[in-house]
């Protein structure tokens, strides 16, 4: 292995070089071509290795920090619905490698970043709206329950990270007391909603690009699927934290995808008004938690890279915040974080 591809010294390396020479030779791997693929979030990381037939992925999951078996078991599952997900090629769920099929070099966000214009998004992001309410209506009674308990309980973030260590800010009594209201009944709103299946990060990192153009994306990093609200997948695509989309761009895709799911017999109501109103309190909930999660990533993991879309995330909330007046106290408190000056009601507009 050449020091170049990995320049910090790393033990588990010789580990999975010794797992990869075990394998049976009609995988056809060549061990010395592998390079750093991507890393994510979690303590996973994933190379890419050549074979006779082109190339396949390998996911590194620290068994002492990472369980293997949900990523098996959500990836089985998505397959049955016929969504392109990776193949299991080998498996040590021991010492937690996993083998897997190349679904390409290019995620949306790569692309986007790289530049497309009008109509290969259309071309990129119809197909992932198809996608999804295919991914919805694949069963998930087995899974976790993304639950009221559980999303509130993820909201601590917000108050830990975000407004306690990242603003350093103590908050009132008074401030304490109604963001409690004000996330609880976030929540429960949430949490009443149809339940599906949940990627929880359908968005531009964790979609592959295809290699034919209009057909649907190779979804990737699904491992933590759950049965939970079916706004929460629309509103991760098209309130991306990693990539800006206007209001106007999010509600077309909110609308397309409203549609295919009515089509496809998903529970999304027959009044628009009311799906959307659904959709902008789950884009809500998950972007509060996603701005506690960041500064996380930032101070606990030195992932700083993650604070530069904080400025992004903290737009998409004030977008929804801002328009229900159930949310009054939550736009204070971000004003008061921000450094923006109170309006005056007696002031002349």
């Amino acid at each position: 292995m050449e020091s170049r591809n990995f320049p910090q010294p790393d033990s588990r390396l010789a580990q999975l070089h010794d797992w990869l020479a075990s394998l049976p030779p009609h995988l056809s791997l060549a061990p010395a071509s592998l390079r750093p693929a991507s890393s994510d979030a979690s303590f996973r990381r994933y190379f890419r290795i050549d074979t006779a037939d082109g190339t396949a992925i390998v996911m590194d999951a620290p068994p002492e920090r990472e369980d293997c078996r949900p990523f098996l078991h959500v990836a089985k599952r998505l397959a049955e619905t016929g969504l392109q997900v990776p193949a299991i090629l080998a498996e040590d769920l021991k010492q937690g490698f996993l083998l897997l099929s190349d679904l390409g070099s290019h995620t949306f966000y790569q692309a986007l970043t790289e530049g497309v214009d009008e109509a290969t998004l259309h071309i990129l992001y119809r197909p992932a709206l198809q996608a999804l309410a295919r991914m919805q209506q694949a069963r998930c009674d087995d899974l976790p329950a993304y639950d009221a308990a559980r999303l509130l309980d993820e909201l601590s973030v917000f108050r830990e990270w975000y407004v306690e260590k990242h603003h350093d800010t103590r908050l009132s009594s008074a401030e304490d007391t109604a963001l409690t209201e004000v996330l609880a009944t976030l929540t429960a709103d949430n949490a009443a909603q149809p339940t599906v299946l949940v990627h929880r990060d359908y968005h531009s990192p964790n979609l592959m690009v295809p290699q034919t153009g209009g057909a649907e994306p190779g979804i990737i990093d699904f491992q933590d699927a759950v049965a939970g609200p079916i706004t929460y997948d629309i509103a991760s695509l098209s309130m991306d934290a990693r990539y800006t989309w206007e209001e106007d761009r999010q509600l077309d895709w909110t609308i397309r995808y409203w549609e295919m799911a009515r089509a496809a017999g998903l529970p999304v109501g027959n009044d628009f008004a009311s799906f959307h109103r659904a959709y902008e309190w789950m884009s809500l909930q998950r972007n509060l938690r996603i701005l506690g999660v960041f500064v996380r990533l930032s101070r606990r993991d030195g992932k700083h890279h993650y604070l530069d879309h904080l400025p992004r995330v903290n737009a998409y909330v004030r977008q929804v915040a801002g328009r229900y007046g159930t949310f009054r106290p939550l736009m204070r408190l971000l004003d008061r974080l921000d450094g923006v000056q109170p309006v005056n009601p007696l002031d002349p507009l």
